[in-house]
């Protein structure tokens, strides 16, 4: 695997960020047995809508993007979220690098984040990273998202 390089990633690679967040949320379809989860049926101009109002950071191998993180700022909170990495790379770092790198350089206080709580690899990363629990929110029967914070400052 070629090195992995971080850069911002501009709103014009929405389609391609598209197909990897739809491709990184298939086993999480699967895991919740639900094929409409939110990632996997944004539509593309709300993507693009998006990236123009938030970070973006992808990895790419050579020219491939493997890895993304989103990040916004709201009420003095930094928002991390739709952190995804290509399945076949998955458990090799990429995630690992870029939740730390959604974070740099921001003044705020504290990073959130939210998961599905059976994404216990994505519970495992977010939590080795420092964030702790901090509520449970059911969305409907089968589907529970644990929200995280972290302490930046």
């Amino acid at each position: 695997m070629p090195s992995i390089e971080l850069r911002p990633l501009p709103p014009g690679a929405a389609g391609e960020l598209l197909a990897l967040q739809r491709a990184a949320h298939v086993p999480e379809a699967q895991l919740y047995d639900d094929v409409r989860l939110p990632a996997l049926v944004w539509p593309l101009d709300e993507l693009a809508d998006e990236l123009t109002r938030s970070s973006c950071l992808g990895a790419r191998a050579g020219s491939r993007l493997v890895g993304a993180v989103r990040a916004h700022e709201r009420d003095g909170v930094l928002h991390v979220g739709r952190l995804v990495v290509a399945p076949d790379l998955q458990g090799r770092g990429i995630g690992t690098r870029l939740l730390p790198a959604a974070e740099h350089g921001t003044r705020l206080p504290r990073a959130t984040l939210f998961t599905g709580a059976r994404s216990t690899a994505d519970l495992r990363l977010s939590r080795r990273h420092g964030c702790v629990d901090a509520h449970r929110e059911t969305v409907r029967p089968g589907l529970q998202l644990v929200h995280l914070v972290e302490e930046l400052r």
